[in-house]
């Protein structure tokens, strides 16, 4: 069998662990981006977060978060986390992401993480130890283990 010829060219993919790690760090990002969008909407409701104004507020902070991961994604492949561990992600063909295939990689993450992590645990059945979510979007996370791999 020559797999070898059927591979793509171009960056390896990071192990599972490696891109757990750099999730876990990414949490507390989130966390941050969602504490302040979070107390700007409190500050403008005038902490009236009932009825509807919570689910605007749900959807507000749904679009904050996607605007933050969209736009690192399609502007560099990365996010501050991803950076620190040396990952990007990219296209199939080792592309960078547009914005509409990062808005779709943001989209299918949410089911992914919040059935369980199933879209997390894909990664130890696919073929190329990829999450459910970047199978579905038709991105990837490759290392870029060199100091330029990559620059924005």
């Amino acid at each position: 069998m020559d797999s070898g010829a059927l591979a793509p060219p171009g960056p390896t993919v990071p192990g599972i662990s490696r891109r757990i790690l750099s999730m876990l760090y990414e949490s507390l990002i989130v966390f941050a981006v969602a504490f302040f969008a979070g107390l700007a909407f409190y500050g403008a409701t005038h902490g009236r977060l009932s009825g509807n104004t919570r689910l605007v507020f749900q959807l507000y902070l749904f679009l904050v978060l996607g605007a933050y991961f969209i736009a690192c994604w399609s502007r560099g492949g990365r996010t501050l986390p991803m950076q620190t561990w040396k990952m990007r992600v990219v296209r199939h063909d080792n592309l960078p992401v547009g914005v509409g295939r990062a808005a779709l990689r943001y989209v299918l993450a949410w089911p992914s993480l919040l059935l369980f992590g199933v879209g997390v645990f894909w990664a130890f059945f696919d073929r190329d130890r990829q999450f459910l979510h970047d199978r579905l979007a038709g991105t990837r996370i490759v290392a870029t283990d060199d100091a330029g791999a990559g620059h924005q």
